[in-house]
């Protein structure tokens, strides 16, 4: 246990090492705080979605009178959708931050919709945030160079090695206690800011030391290789020099050839131009005869073909059946669109074996449920939703029922996933 003590002591005695640590510890309180503060803005604002609509469907319902056209209605109430964020959310903050996270969807077509609104920048994506993903996956790695590159050659440099190694002690023995003292230290400057905000988040236990496992094994790599670098019995400078450049090619260099290489190896098409071909195919609907178009919903729907023939006049059956045709229409590209991610998704999942980086990116973004998987389920869940939508003003719309203010208030709500 002295021996312990003493390995402690002359870390805490180094200067350099206690302006290591002490930055580290305040890089990690400003990751934190910066997820912690943008995942509650999120949430800030999603809270306001329920008052906000309630103004808005009242504003809606004043303006029809008490009785409209079930058309009107759908075309002019909008209903909100949201993708609530996890507690875990605040330490990778990943598509949370370049996605849309809520949506106010109409009862037309519904693609041009989300992938109007899918539109992100990919280099704010690869940057990413500055939360505790970010410190841990790039900052992280220089603090355990500079305390663990010259582990050995410290001792070297100084003439102490050759007095220690005629002690009647095993110099392994020396250099793994400095190496478990230096990587505790630096593990608990890391660990503790991010357990004490996720506490004040409400992170599950089992999450909590899920996560500080990963972060332990992500340390022990980047201490691994400063060991094996260290064994090769080069001077400080060069072992620093040496691990520098690794990081540089593991952690920067690598991952970005890669994810060039992934969007090479499996083309995908942008959500624009799915929303170009929708609007192209509704647009198209003015042009040819309205039975046309009610043939082609009607064999798409046949639930609905039971309805009255369209007359002269303007039918806002007819508006929304060419909207939804136009969805019909898109639904192979949106399917291979969506193809295209999941491989694109798995392919980088499989090259986080190779690249500890990536490994620790996807694992985080996962747990926390803010990477693309994440994303894509929320469409999802956006497209159930406006299929009940559909559903409910189709029945006024296909039966020729009369819409009153009242029935507002019944139309399908947006269920969140938690």
């Amino acid at each position: 246990m002295n021996l312990w003590l003493h390995e402690i002591r002359l870390l805490l005695r180094s200067k350099v090492a206690i302006a290591s640590l002490l930055l580290l510890v305040l890089l990690g309180s400003a990751s934190v705080m910066s997820g912690v503060q943008r995942i509650d803005s999120q949430r800030e604002a999603i809270a306001r979605i329920a008052a906000l609509h309630g103004e808005d469907a009242a504003a809606v319902a004043s303006a029809h009178g008490d009785s409209t056209d079930a058309g009107r209605a759908a075309y002019y109430s909008f209903h909100p959708t949201w993708n609530s964020p996890t507690p875990l959310a605040f330490a990778a903050v990943g598509m949370r931050d370049v996605a849309p996270i809520m949506l106010r969807a109409r009862a037309l077509g519904l693609e041009a919709q989300i992938h109007d609104g899918d539109a992100f920048n990919p280099e704010l994506a690869l940057a990413g945030r500055f939360d505790f993903a970010f410190l841990l996956t790039f900052l992280a790695p220089l603090f355990i160079i500079a305390l663990m590159h010259d582990l050995r050659s410290s001792e070297t440099e100084a003439g102490r090695e050759r007095v220690l190694r005629s002690l009647p002690m095993r110099m392994g023995r020396l250099y793994l206690r400095r190496t478990v003292v230096r990587l505790a230290t630096l593990w608990l400057c890391i660990a503790v800011p991010f357990t004490v905000a996720a506490i004040t988040q409400g992170v599950p236990l089992l999450q909590i030391i899920a996560v500080l496992g990963l972060a332990a094994a992500y340390l022990l790599f980047w201490t691994a290789l400063c060991l094996l670098v260290a064994w090769r019995g080069w001077n400080s400078g060069v072992n620093a020099a040496t691990l520098a450049t690794a990081w540089v090619v593991i952690a920067l260099i690598a991952p970005t050839v890669a994810n060039v290489a992934i969007e090479r190896a499996i083309p995908v098409e942008q959500g624009a131009a799915i929303a170009r071909a929708q609007r192209e195919a509704v647009n198209h609907a003015w042009d040819i005869p309205r039975e046309q178009t009610m043939r082609t919903f009607y064999a798409r729907h046949p639930e609905w073909s039971e309805s009255a023939p369209l007359g002269v006049d303007f039918h806002y059956k007819w508006y929304l059946a060419f909207h939804q045709n136009g969805d019909d229409h898109v639904a192979p590209l949106v399917a291979q669109y969506r193809q295209g991610i999941e491989r694109r998704s798995s392919a980088a999942s499989a090259l986080g074996w190779a690249l500890p980086p990536v490994g620790l990116q996807v694992a985080l973004t996962r747990m926390a449920e803010t990477d693309m998987h994440a994303h894509l389920a929320y469409q999802d869940r956006i497209r159930a939703y406006h299929a009940q939508l559909r559903r409910y003003f189709y029945g006024f719309l296909f039966t020729d029922k009369e819409f009153r203010v009242r029935d507002y208030e019944q139309a399908p709500r947006f269920e969140p996933e938690r």
